[in-house]
């Protein structure tokens, strides 16, 4: 099974080695057909601590790093 790839844009980098990612995600509502968007934050792997708030990135599913993480950051 692929690894699913998303892009959003860092809204923490607090943490050392984790960066949090706002992912927004755009569809039509199935009664009223208005566009809706969706955010959900991800909390992502950054080993080298290069990421900071405001850039945007692109994050893949990984290997439980810890409790809360599963992406990790894959380019920018």
């Amino acid at each position: 099974m692929p690894k699913r790839i998303l892009t959003g844009t860092v809204t923490s980098d607090a943490n050392e080695q984790t960066v949090t990612v706002s992912v927004e995600r755009r569809f039509k509502h199935p009664v009223m057909q208005k566009t809706i968007r969706k955010s959900k934050k991800y909390r992502a792997h950054d080993p080298e601590n290069s990421f900071k708030v405001g850039d945007t990135v692109r994050i893949q599913e990984c290997a439980p790093v810890s409790k809360s993480k599963r992406w990790e950051v894959i380019a920018s």
